[in-house]
């Protein structure tokens, strides 16, 4: 399973629901986008290292050019329509091409990529 920022989130912050519910998962994993939208949010340095320590725990999964091609196509076909953003048309492109669930909070935003199976955590 992969997990989405709004999920690392919270885990970062080690909310207790978000650690009980990991602790009873199996293997979970990163999309390499979902560490570099959380590192982005860190307001300095120090927080910044913190972060990047604890996300040395997972594996990170960075898209094919496949998982980037399919990509281009839901973003270009959604975007409008949908408002799928960018880096979320990616992020689901990545999880499809690894055949792996995406545990979020923003079903909605992913929705309209197809083959993607996503899991409302907690």
């Amino acid at each position: 399973m992969l997990l989405d920022a709004d999920v690392m989130v919270d885990v970062a912050r080690n909310y207790p629901p978000a650690i009980v519910w990991l602790m009873g998962l199996g293997s979970v994993g990163l999309p390499g986008l979902v560490a570099m939208e959380l590192l982005q949010g860190c307001r300095n340095l120090t927080v910044q290292r913190r972060l990047e320590k604890q996300l040395q725990r997972y594996p990170s999964y960075w898209p094919t050019l496949a998982d980037c091609q399919r990509g281009y196509q839901d973003f270009a076909a959604y975007r409008l329509s949908y408002g799928l953003g960018l880096i979320d048309a990616l992020i689901g492109a990545t999880a499809v091409g690894y055949g792996e669930p995406l545990a979020t909070f923003n079903v909605k935003h992913y929705a309209v990529i197809a083959g993607l199976t996503t899991v409302q955590p907690y």
